[in-house]
């Protein structure tokens, strides 16, 4: 099939634009879950030592082929006016450790005494994810209630939260004392990005259903009920995410560059196929409902982000249509109908139909995500046998954006990052109205290489590099930024880090969209709230049900969703198959 050119940098590496990433067939979470079923893993709850209030102390166990990780979760009883969401917190409802193999009642004494103070506890090496959670306090309540009362929770009750717990920091790469990242980078089951975070939120979710359901049984073991498998896999986890995560992206250029190379190469191969089969377009037509259902029930209560959800349904509705006019015989379908998204929809709704297109061709991208990890020592080496000319020239290539910034407009400079001293959390500043400035981070790499490019200016064209940076060491930063970025085109953000007009809202968001994260709900500017594994199977059920069919909504749930609509249920399988076409075709 002839090549499809990939979506330039120039394109994609916009903030408004990455600010609007979707989950995909490459997200971390899928990726885990595939590998998961693929290879047969085996789960299983060895210690169950919960008290009938629900404190105490609980493990389970992944059992993958050769290796043995369990996750070690304390639940506690938690003052009320302590439950909060920020990272000043200093108890949770529950706190979480990965452990590398199987803990010993010698390890478990020891996590007992330091997990549950997280930051200010003590881990070793083989403590690989560090964890903590708060129940949604109304919504746990909820289903305890109904379930001890041998009733199923209701759903509309479930609808609008999605998880009993959320996640307020899932910590690894040796952060604490806990192992660092290369002591396990060299494991195939965890050699992708996040995958060892991924499956302790995995593990975490079934717990958190677990505790509910053995609350409700201690309370009521006449009446409590399990509850409904359906309504259980509606609940995922929750995470509340802020600045902290923010400069990662910024930080981690050559790993950056990975992951979008890895989703825009995905794009053109789908693009480039010359045909598409009755099987991919039916593929993409359930994904178009699904996707509609998700935007449906989609809530915020961020008035930018309510505004795009609303745009997302009106363009997924359009592209549906779309969708519908192509034939299976048109010539590059698929290249047809992205080019059309690319016109005529929103940031929202382009970039949803990216991972729409990706859907019905798991065989054709799924191999990308072994891609998406990246040697950043390598990529750190420094050039200094280039002569400055060239570095002038690349400057111009990569950066003209930001030699296009008046970076003397003080709005330009407003914002600065830095290091919080109390939790050593990233944080932004206001340059104007706030002390600190002096201790910037090197995050402003729009405005560092402007200033390279403005010093190499007055230079001679022939002078070596090292012999510049040797006169002038504060540019070695921004000249190393520009040297990934000749060599990994998506490792930069094209836009001003720090001006008055950032959002760090949207650094967050297209990080979490490659973690796999749904229902992005803005909470300010500066964090947000997100649903992980919502409608994944649980550990139980992974070898029996399609590891990867759970990212949308169940297609049963949209037809329900469109019954409700028309104020009728289709009696036969004739009828509802004529509502399953006019969903697809409508």
């Amino acid at each position: 099939m002839p090549p499809v050119a990939m979506r330039p940098p120039a394109q994609v590496m916009r903030l408004e634009r990455m600010g609007a990433f979707h989950q995909s067939r490459l997200s971390f979470m899928r990726t885990l879950l595939r590998r998961v079923s693929r290879e047969r893993w085996r789960f299983d709850r060895p210690q169950w030592r919960i008290d009938p209030a629900g404190m105490g102390v609980a493990v389970y166990r992944a059992i993958a082929p050769g290796r043995v990780y369990s996750l070690v979760c304390f639940s506690h009883e938690l003052d009320p006016a302590q439950r909060t969401d920020r990272v000043i917190a200093e108890a949770w409802d529950a706190t979480f450790v990965l452990v590398d193999g199987e803990p010993s009642e010698a390890d478990i004494v020891r996590l007992a005494s330091n997990v549950p103070r997280q930051e200010a506890g003590r881990c070793s090496h083989r403590e690989l994810v560090l964890s903590r959670a708060n129940k949604s306090v109304r919504l746990f309540d909820h289903v305890v209630e109904r379930l001890a009362a041998g009733r199923q929770p209701d759903w509309a009750r479930i609808e609008p939260v999605g998880y009993l717990m959320r996640t307020t920091a899932v910590y690894g790469n040796g952060k604490f004392g806990i192992a660092d990242r290369d002591l396990i980078a060299g494991r195939a089951e965890l050699a992708g990005p996040f995958r060892a975070e991924m499956l302790t939120v995995w593990l975490i979710r079934a717990f958190t259903v677990d505790l509910a359901e053995h609350i409700a049984q201690a309370r009521a073991p006449e009446s409590a009920v399990r509850l409904d498998r359906d309504l259980r896999r509606r609940l995922g986890v929750g995470n509340s995410t802020g600045l902290g995560m923010a400069p990662f992206l910024i930080n981690h250029p050559a790993l950056l560059h990975r992951w979008v190379h890895a989703r825009e190469s995905a794009l053109a191969r789908v693009r480039a196929l010359p045909d598409a089969g009755a099987e991919a377009f039916e593929s993409l037509g359930a994904a178009l409902i699904r996707a509609r259902q998700l935007a449906a029930e989609w809530r915020t209560g961020d008035a930018r982000q309510a505004a795009r959800v609303v745009s997302l349904a009106a363009d997924l509705e359009r592209l549906q249509a779309q969708s519908a006019r192509l034939s299976r015989h048109t010539r590059s379908p698929w290249d047809a109908l992205y080019r059309w998204a690319e016109r005529e929809l929103s940031l929202e709704g382009q970039e949803m139909a990216v991972s729409l297109l990706l859907e019905p061709h798991g065989a054709l991208v799924d191999d990308l995500s072994e891609t998406m990890q990246a040697d950043e020592d390598e990529a750190f080496v420094l050039d200094g046998a280039v002569p400055v000319a060239r570095v002038r020239a690349q400057i111009e290539k990569d950066y003209r954006w930001a030699l296009d910034i008046d970076f003397d407009r003080p709005g330009s400079t407003s914002r600065f990052w830095y290091v919080s001293e109390e939790k050593l959390e990233p944080r932004l500043g206001e340059r104007l109205t706030e002390p600190g400035g002096e201790r910037e981070q090197p995050l402003a790499t729009g405005r560092d290489v402007a200033r390279l490019y403005r010093a190499l200016s007055g230079c001679n064209s022939s002078l070596a590099l090292a012999e510049f940076l040797l006169a002038y060491p504060e540019h070695r930063h921004a000249a190393r930024r520009v040297q990934i970025c000749a060599r990994y085109p998506y490792a930069e953000i094209r836009d001003n880090l720090i001006g008055e007009d950032l959002l760090a809202i949207d650094l967050l968001r297209c990080k979490l969209s490659f973690f796999g994260a749904t229902k992005f709900d803005p909470r300010s500017d500066r964090w947000v709230r997100i649903t992980m594994y919502q409608d994944a199977p649980f550990p139980d059920e992974i070898a029996q049900c399609h590891a990867d069919d759970w990212s949308y909504p169940p297609i049963g749930r949209a037809v329900e969703a469109y019954e409700r609509a028309l104020g009728e249920t289709p009696t036969s399988i004739a009828a509802r198959e004529r509502l399953l076409r006019a969903l697809y075709f409508q």
